[in-house]
């Protein structure tokens, strides 16, 4: 049975994979744009990331250009643009493809636990502490939505 650390993600600034650094957290993992209407989750994100990082949670973005081409810029341009925009320091990894044959190993994965292509920026999936998909989340669903909250705090 594959785990989230079967796999591997470079990080979006080099320092090569990133995945086993996660290992034994509870892992939301959303791919990510910063064109789209849905970007200001970063900053429900973010807060999450900050608030449940010292109880074993951490936001994990997967910057994606497959939507309406909402995710342009260059790996330097996207750490920018976090940084300075929202304030992200939660790990980003460098730019996928969640759909189509050049669709990421982990969003293989991804959607074979949970079946059906990736609908738009912002999609999101909880992982548990052994590296299990436990849930997929709509791409509207909000950071602090309280049942998205609630499945955060039951995997805690």
């Amino acid at each position: 049975m594959k785990t989230l650390q079967s796999f591997s993600a470079d990080g979006i600034a080099g320092g090569g994979n990133l995945i086993p650094g996660l290992a034994g957290q509870v892992v939301l993992a959303v791919n990510v744009a910063s064109k789209c209407g849905l970007t200001p989750q970063y900053t429900a994100l973010e807060k999450l990331y900050e608030e449940l990082g010292g109880q074993g949670f951490v936001v994990v973005g997967f910057p994606c250009n497959q939507f309406g081409g909402q995710e342009p810029g260059t790996e330097q341009e996207i750490v920018q643009f976090c940084q300075a925009t929202y304030d992200v320091k939660f790990p980003l990894t460098a730019k996928i493809e969640v759909n189509g044959p050049g669709r990421h190993p982990i969003y293989q994965w991804l959607t074979s636990e949970f079946a059906g292509d990736i609908e738009w920026n912002f999609e999101k999936f909880l992982i548990g502490r052994d590296g299990q998909v436990v849930r997929r989340y709509p791409p509207a669903t909000k950071p602090d939505d309280k049942g998205f909250l609630q499945d955060i705090a039951d995997l805690l």
